[in-house]
């Protein structure tokens, strides 16, 4: 399906998400939509609201927030290639994500100073913080 580049097209905002492949199904963007991990021009909407070229969709998807300018309107999903056509992530989205990217990296994985199992000293701390022992 090629993305149609006509100004006056409009398209479901849900139907939209699903078609830019930001979310895999088009319930989990129903569900973005509706919870509030989304915003269209700075401002919560519902999952119908229309998107036209030219508005401003803001992504909120676990950690990672993206900001984006729609560029062209489709109703189906399509290739990849096609789905980035559909859209322009602003310069302050990708530097954001890319910095946020670098803090990940340079972060201490959780557990990492945990070694096997505790020893029978550790159980004994842990039942004596716990207050069972």
């Amino acid at each position: 399906m090629k993305p149609t580049e006509d100004l006056d097209a409009r398209v479901r905002l849900d139907k939209w998400l699903w078609a830019a492949r930001f979310f895999k199904h088009r319930t989990q963007a129903t569900e973005a939509v509706d919870g509030g991990k989304i915003q269209l021009n700075e401002v919560r909407v519902k999952p119908a609201r229309d998107v036209k070229i030219g508005d401003r969709v803001d992504i909120q998807i676990a950690d990672t927030h993206f900001c984006v300018i729609v560029k062209g309107i489709a109703d189906k999903r399509g290739s990849a290639t096609i789905a980035q056509a559909l859209y322009e992530e602003t310069p302050d989205s990708i530097t954001a994500r890319e910095a946020q990217r670098e803090q990940r990296k340079l972060a201490a994985t959780p557990g990492a100073d945990l070694h096997g199992r505790p020893t029978k000293r550790d159980r004994r701390q842990m039942g004596r913080f716990t207050g069972e022992g």
